[in-house]
């Protein structure tokens, strides 16, 4: 990548964000940040407004208060924002259940279409999109310290029995790659799914983190016998395949992990070349 000299404002500087920051700080990019490991202070409002100023781009990924529902960063900040090249991490939990359909970015979230629970993060997606932000739109997220084979090792790792139930999911550097990819082309206005090219079922990852390291898979049980937390249950409601065709078309993007295979296997051996393994099928 060639070098920019830009300055790039994060709200919320988490597991993927802070990713996102160390590699536009290698490549000649100044980066604030507010959250634990930022150096500015989300509440000193003098601090941030001074930051939003001096931004060309604003990336937010900080989720709405599970209370109210409100985006802190659009209700604090929102009125200052404008003008900006803006991003937001969103989620595929905003188009709701498609029974195992797939969707894109054409597909109605809930926020649109009034269908299903209310769902914050939709209304958050819907809200950054009409300031003009490019909102990336993210299923599973997983990478290191983060994947079936910790949960396999810290023997939280289930298998729910759900024959038709499917996910889609994404390797945390993919979602770096593709941000970066529309922060430096100054990408079109407009949501994008970064997932890979693979949804399945969340057993299947499971099983195959389990031979990896040698053990037997969890055994099957019904959401009933699992006693899933309120919020894991809701977690299992919704079915849907996530496309990534826009993505690819727009951006340039490519997943380096294409399927869960690639990606759990450089998780177990740093050495495994990406994209070793063939891919398991292809999203539209």
């Amino acid at each position: 990548m060639k070098r920019f000299m830009s300055h790039l404002l994060i709200f919320g500087l988490g597991y993927t964000a802070s990713r996102v920051a160390d590699e536009m700080r290698a490549h000649g990019w100044q980066v604030d940040a507010t959250g634990r490991a930022g150096n500015l202070d989300f509440a000193d409002g003098a601090a941030v407004r001074g930051a939003i100023d001096a931004a060309s781009h604003i990336l937010s990924s900080v989720p709405p208060d599970r209370a109210s529902g409100d985006d802190p960063v659009l209700a604090e900040y929102g009125a200052g924002l404008q003008g900006k090249a803006l991003f937001y991490l969103s989620s595929t939990g905003v188009y709701g259940d498609q029974q195992g359909a797939w969707v894109d970015e054409a597909t109605p979230t809930i926020a649109e279409t009034g269908a299903g629970r209310r769902n914050a993060r939709a209304e958050a997606d819907l809200a950054w999109l009409k300031l003009g932000a490019r909102a990336f739109r993210l299923p599973g997220i997983y990478g290191p310290g983060r994947s079936a084979l910790d949960r396999v090792r810290a023997g939280q790792a289930r298998r729910i029995d759900l024959p038709e139930q499917v996910f889609s999911r994404v390797h945390v550097d993919d979602i770096v790659s593709g941000v970066i990819a529309a922060l430096v082309q100054n990408a079109p206005h407009g949501a994008y799914n970064l997932g890979d090219d693979y949804p399945c079922s969340g057993n299947e990852v499971t099983e195959h983190a389990c031979r990896l390291l040698g053990v037997p898979p969890p055994p099957l049980e019904s959401l009933e016998e699992a006693n899933l937390s309120e919020m894991a249950r809701g977690f299992y409601a919704e079915n849907r395949r996530v496309a990534n065709g826009k993505a690819k078309r727009v951006l340039g993007w490519q997943p380096r992990y294409p399927t869960y295979v690639e990606g759990l296997e450089s998780l177990f051996s740093p050495q495994a070349p990406a994209g070793a393994s063939a891919p398991l099928a292809s999203a539209p």
